[in-house]
């Protein structure tokens, strides 16, 4: 009969694949019937140069792509506790207002605080940004650039490194010294604290700087403790 070589091992010329198959270690074991088909081991090669061609393809896309070893967070408020710069002044910061984006190339999330009002008092407001950049390398453009805002521009003649945070970190005071400025280089997150020093006065309630610019805090002391508390957030945001 035309099926019996196959069936019985006698007609190897005519089994061809499936012959081959038996070849392979452990495949006399199985039980009559219950050979894998072959092509299954095809079909794992192919998916398997799939996936690997789909990677070529975004390195290809996007050959500069930073490392990211830090997470997005929704919430950053959550994450900034700000406990360090809280000692420094003598008081604990509230009014958390927070806001986030996610998008292709960028993801970002900001946190605002500020210390509770006291007459005569100076207060302090501080704001954190986080920065992921997923396509390009933020690291040609870190702390370029001056602040919009007049209170904040920044003197660049008192700028400072930072060793040991990140890799990169700078320190820069305001013009006015009445606040600084704490930038983090990381791989592709940035990382920015400022905390500024004010008083409100006038009816209207509006926003004035103070004469007495350091508000009894030592500037040196005060960013000491943001570069701490700074360590603390990047390392809760480490995946």
């Amino acid at each position: 009969m035309i099926g019996e070589p196959e069936i019985d091992g006698d007609w190897d010329t005519a089994r061809g694949a499936e012959g081959a198959a038996e070849a392979l270690p452990g495949e006399r074991e199985r039980a009559p019937g219950a050979r894998t088909p072959w092509w299954w081991a095809l079909g794992g090669v192919v998916a398997a140069s799939a996936v690997w061609a789909g990677a070529l393809a975004v390195q290809d896309r996007f050959p500069d792509v930073p490392r990211l070893d830090h997470r997005h967070s929704s919430d950053v408020c959550k994450e900034f506790e700000l406990k360090t710069v809280g000692q420094a002044v003598g008081r604990e910061f509230e009014g958390r207002q927070s806001g986030e984006g996610v998008f292709l190339a960028q993801d970002w999330s900001y946190c605002t605080v500020i210390t509770p009002y006291q007459e005569g008092a100076v207060m302090y407001g501080a704001q954190l940004l986080v920065e992921l950049h997923k396509k390009d390398d933020p690291a040609a453009e870190f702390a370029t650039g001056p602040g919009t805002d007049p209170a904040t521009r920044l003197d660049m003649g008192q700028r400072r490194e930072v060793p040991g945070l990140g890799d990169r970190a700078v320190l820069d005071r305001y013009h006015a010294n009445d606040g600084s400025r704490l930038m983090v280089l990381d791989g592709g997150a940035v990382f920015t604290l400022t905390v500024q020093r004010f008083r409100i006065s006038g009816a209207d309630g509006a926003n004035a700087a103070d004469g007495d610019r350091s508000g009894g805090v030592d500037e040196d002391a005060m960013e000491a403790a943001m570069i701490e508390d700074m360590r603390a957030l990047m390392a809760k945001l480490e995946r």
